[in-house]
């Protein structure tokens, strides 16, 4: 009798979490952007529905692109230029990564903090006209393909909360803006 109870017990948050994962819809654009948006909630680095004039667009749909654009504000005080990608969110390096050794750095809670900004596929990438260097993607431990400029992979700041915002610049003295 009591080993029936065992089994109905555990057996019955298993029943929930099916139902709950077999409701049979896919999740809607709006349901991934909210998981994968930079913001502080949530960090990610690939925000669907972002358009191309503000930024960065994915969704992890084939044919989408990446688009990683230069934008000026204020940067620790001063007037400066600076890369953005998704919504105009901007890009960040850091100071603990080795540009162009392929390899990211800021992982667990510092990948919470500083979303690295990834791609689905480096064919989708798209530099305006502002952006002189090199973008190109390494793989990351969990085989998401991060975006690279210069070398340098490219984060987010999860406090940054509009575009142009750059709460991050000089964070730690590890963290800066993207320079162009």
């Amino acid at each position: 009798m009591g080993r029936h109870r065992f089994v109905a017990a555990t057996g019955l948050p298993l029943i929930f979490v099916l139902a709950a994962c077999s409701g049979g819809a896919t999740p809607s654009p709006t349901s991934v952007a909210a998981s994968q948006a930079p913001a502080a909630s949530q960090p990610a680095a690939s925000e669907p529905g972002a358009s191309a004039t503000a930024g960065a667009t994915s969704s992890g749909e084939t044919g989408e692109t990446y688009e990683v654009k230069v934008a000026s504000g204020t940067v620790s005080g001063a007037t400066a230029s600076f890369l953005t990608g998704e919504d105009g969110k901007t890009l960040y390096v850091f100071a603990n990564d080795t540009a162009g050794n392929g390899k990211s750095a800021c992982y667990d809670q510092c990948a919470t903090n500083w979303p690295p900004f990834t791609v689905d596929d480096k064919s989708q990438l798209k530099a305006d006209s502002g952006v002189t260097g090199a973008l190109d993607v390494l793989t990351r431990t969990d085989g998401k393909l991060q975006v690279t400029y210069k070398g340098a992979p490219l984060y987010y700041y999860a406090a940054d909360s509009a575009a142009g915002d750059t709460k991050g610049d000089g964070v730690a003295g590890k963290w800066k803006v993207a320079a162009p």
